[in-house]
């Protein structure tokens, strides 16, 4: 079980440094959106402080992945982030669910491995 944590969260973190640093630093070209998720785009990327809060917390997440400190922070903080991504990509952009539904469901056995760091938090004072 030990390996399992270690590959699902190192090939999680490695997914999210990627994807935040070639954002940050213009690595790769945006894809060109269509139909509904044009528009969907558009609009986060008007409010402009979005993508970047998302692809902050995807960069300090995934180096905590990768590093192996704070992974129980880390999956907490990456939570939303990874819900919206599997929701964006089951309704606006079905092709890309797989990677979607990976990362999720990582996101979910990570925390599941790491529970009993969060039983303090669901304990009645």
């Amino acid at each position: 079980m030990k390996i399992a944590i270690i590959i699902v969260r190192t090939l999680i973190g490695l997914l999210f440094l990627f994807t935040s640093i070639s954002y940050f630093f213009n690595l790769m070209p945006e894809p060109v959106a269509t139909g509904n998720f044009k528009a969907f785009q558009i609009g986060i990327v008007a409010s402009s402080y979005l993508i970047p809060l998302a692809k902050t917390v995807e960069l300090l997440s995934g180096l905590s992945f990768v590093i192996g400190r704070y992974v129980t922070l880390a999956n907490i903080a990456i939570l939303p982030v990874t819900i919206n991504i599997l929701l964006i990509n089951f309704f606006l952009t079905p092709e890309n669910l797989p990677i979607a539904l990976f990362v999720f469901l990582g996101n979910l056995f990570l925390i599941f491995t790491h529970w009993e760091n969060y039983k303090g938090v669901f304990v009645a004072k």
